[in-house]
């Protein structure tokens, strides 16, 4: 079993690799290459990701079309970053817009499941972007990091 902390020792080498940096393609392209789907980070993640949701701290809210949850507010321990963990099923979500972006890191559980058109890795949103979160081809579980925690939900 994975415990809350133990799953921000996980966390923390992704959010002190990103930290300072612009959030970018460049950035996405260096996630996808320093922590890809298939290494031993992101599958540990993804592990820890499914033992807190099946022990109730990780995604505790929601329906069964979208589970969600912040696990930890940005702090020292996650080097700035907010950390929230969702798991979707074919939805498109409420539209939000990334004052200082988004870090989306995709793992699909039904193989054939995209966020957003990508499929298993990183996505990274820039600065003042915006979308409507999108799981299709069945459930896959998204883990975001929010520098500072920012997030702005709209009305679009």
């Amino acid at each position: 079993m994975t415990t809350p902390m133990q799953f921000q020792q996980l966390i923390a080498p992704v959010a002190r690799f990103a930290q300072g940096r612009a959030l970018d393609a460049a950035l996405q392209g260096d996630l996808n290459l320093e922590f890809p789907p298939q290494g031993e980070v992101f599958q540990r993640i993804r592990e820890a990701c499914h033992a807190g949701i099946a022990a109730g701290w990780l995604c505790a809210q929601g329906d069964a079309k979208r589970r969600f949850g912040r696990i930890f507010e940005p702090g020292e321990a996650t080097h700035g970053f907010s950390v929230d963990v969702v798991d979707i099923t074919d939805l498109v979500g409420n539209h939000h817009r990334h004052p200082t972006g988004e870090i989306d890191m995709i793992m699909p559980v039904t193989p054939e499941a995209r966020f957003d058109d990508i499929g298993a890795g990183w996505l990274v949103y820039p600065p003042n972007s915006g979308h409507r979160p999108t799981v299709s081809g069945g459930r896959a579980l998204i883990l975001y990091l929010l520098p500072e925690g920012k997030i702005e939900w709209t009305q679009q």
